[in-house]
This record gives C-alpha cells, structure tokens and sequence, in this order.
C-alpha cells in the first residue's frame, strides 16, 4: 500500500510541473524595433498586472527564431506582431503597435472574440496562468 502512495505522490507532483494549457500573448519582436521598444516603454511594466495579463501573460519570441512549439496562421513580417495563443496554436493577431491608447481595447476585443476572456469578471485573474 505505501508504494501506491509514494508512486501516486511521483505522479501527482509530475503532473503539477508541468502547466496546464493556456492563452498567451505572444510578442514578435527583433533586435532594433522602434515600435516594440515603444511597446516596451509605454505597456510593458504595466502589462502583467492588468486582467489582459494575468489572463494571457506574456511571451517574447524573436521575429528571426520562432520556436518549433508555435502554430501560426502565416508567416509574421512584422514586428511588434501580437499573437494570441491557446496551446501553441494561433486564434488571432494584431500587427504592429498602434500607440497605448488603442492597443489596449483592440487586446481586450480580441482576447473577448476568440477566447473566454471577460473583462469584468474576477475569474480571469489567475486563470490561465
């Protein structure tokens, strides 16, 4: 019986390394971007403490090293391109950085469309991250 526990207690403790699925928000971004260092200047020290980021924390990607684990619609020309993703797959973009006071309704109405994301509730917090 002890070496059910302990081998249950082994499982369980892989299990919860390793996260579950989640939306992210994944910057494309390149060495010398003006737009993504005005991203950086402007949303980026405020980003994880909004509902947008705790619900889809950031992930930084080099525009020149995209990694295996992402699948996307088409290629990203861009940078800064945004990418909203669920497991690694693609559900939406927005290319380009069009100045804070646009960035942040044009995530939420995405976030809104193609994910349970919902601005007013308090379940979002903590939720996928």
């Amino acid at each position: 019986m002890f070496a059910i526990k302990s081998y249950l207690g082994v499982i369980t403790s892989l299990v919860l390394a390793f996260p579950a699925a989640a939306i992210e928000l994944v910057m494309v971004e390149q060495q010398g971007c003006e737009w993504c260092e005005r991203w950086n200047e402007e949303i980026a020290p405020a980003y994880p403490k909004t509902t947008e980021g705790k619900f889809a924390p950031l992930r930084r990607v080099d525009l020149h090293d995209m990694p295996p684990d992402l699948t996307i619609a088409r290629r990203v020309n861009f940078t800064p391109t945004f990418l909203i993703v669920d497991d690694g797959q693609e559900l939406a973009r927005l290319e380009g950085y069009p100045g804070q006071d646009f960035f942040w309704p044009v995530l939420a109405n995405l976030l809104k469309s193609h994910t349970g994301y919902d601005p007013e509730s308090r379940k979002n917090i903590g939720e996928n991250g």
